[in-house]
């Protein structure tokens, strides 16, 4: 679990690419955070040339699982390009996995249900512990490992990278072990999620998710909050602003005030997600690149906080560009001067929509 954690997203709403030194510089200041067991990052626009492929990061325990993974995928999916992901040695940094990225494409006859036929094809593939699909969306990709922020950057050579939107964190794990799979962000298609807090309701979360066939398999918490809002907002469909009153719902006294028709749709929320609410002290911040039904836009940030506020979320602007921290200073840090900065209200959701052509 990770109850100090550091998290920052910065994205450009124009939808036009920039370096991964904002975003390094920003989290790196908030290190006292974090303790060097977990450190990564998130970005979205890094292909364009593959734009239309499925891009698999995958951490392989061995060199020679590369071969089983490429020839499990061949079995279902068509492998346009596949890679080692480039690093370097990093002092502090163990090198326990090694990171590779498939390119694929889904046969014609599973068109339609793509992206369920990827997760599920991710999560058979984590299932065997050796071999972990750390993200699997189109045009991003998820960069973890064990150790801060600034160093899991130089490991994986993050300046070499140009992306619209970035997400950052520093783990700082209590009662679960810091391992590389364990490190944020975690990320299912397009979905990538940071968190700061502790998930107390994990285990009603989880066995919910597993009635709908997810698998949770990177022993944190943090990983249900990904599961559950690809659950609401891509399958279920709910508009943002619904699916953070399931996740950070009103309490029963406030919801009795309300408005009747909205009243009416609050319970109706509660009773039908009840065991998706999530318990404890959390903020989040959730990337998505591939935009929202019924948002304009190619993609959305958006951050979230538990329901009484009991982790910090700080937000601020300037010009085309978000942010998103745990602090105000790691935005000041690489924005000295922000048009406007605020903290998001416990349970609402702060949105930055992403409107360029990318």
């Amino acid at each position: 679990m990770a109850d100090l954690c550091s998290i920052l997203g910065i994205v450009n709403e124009r939808g036009r690419p920039f370096s991964a030194s904002s975003i390094t510089k920003g989290i790196s200041l908030m290190n006292e955070r974090c303790n060097g067991l977990g450190g990564g990052f998130a970005a979205y626009g890094l292909y364009p040339e593959y734009k239309d492929y499925y891009a698999l990061h995958v951490l392989l325990k061995d060199i020679d699982l590369k071969d089983q993974v490429a020839e499990m995928l061949k079995e279902h999916v068509n492998i346009y390009k596949d890679e080692e992901i480039a690093t370097r040695k990093v002092q502090g940094v163990s090198q326990d996995y090694l990171p590779w990225r498939f390119f694929v494409d889904v046969p014609e006859k599973h068109a339609l249900d793509a992206d369920d036929y990827i997760i599920d094809l991710a999560m058979r593939i984590n299932n065997t512990r050796d071999a972990l699909v750390v993200s699997s969306g189109k045009n991003m990709g998820v960069f973890k490992a064990i150790g801060y922020p600034d160093q899991v950057a130089k490991l994986y050579k993050l300046e070499k990278y140009k992306a619209y939107m970035w997400l950052a964190h520093g783990r700082y794990p209590t009662n679960t072990r810091g391992w590389w799979g364990g490190a944020h962000p975690f990320s299912i298609l397009d979905y990538s999620i940071i968190h700061n807090g502790e998930i107390t309701s994990y285990g009603t979360n989880r066995r919910f998710l597993e009635s709908y066939g997810y698998n949770c398999s990177y022993f944190t918490d943090s990983e249900v909050l990904a599961y559950l809002w690809d659950l609401l907002v891509r399958r279920h469909k709910l508009p943002i602003e619904l699916a953070s009153e399931v996740l950070a719902p009103p309490f029963w006294e406030q919801i009795e005030r309300m408005p009747a028709e909205k009243r009416r749709i609050i319970e109706a929320l509660r009773i039908t997600y009840g065991p998706a609410m999530v318990n404890g002290p959390f903020s989040i911040v959730v990337a998505n690149g591939s935009g929202l039904t019924g948002m304009a836009g190619k993609g959305t940030m958006v951050g979230l906080s538990d329901r009484i506020k009991l982790r910090p979320l700080v937000c601020a602007r300037k010009d085309d560009l978000t942010f998103m921290a745990s602090e105000e200073s790691a935005i000041k840090a690489v924005c000295k001067n922000p048009d406007s900065v605020w903290a998001p209200r416990a349970g609402k959701p702060t949105v930055a929509l992403v409107n360029g052509d990318v």
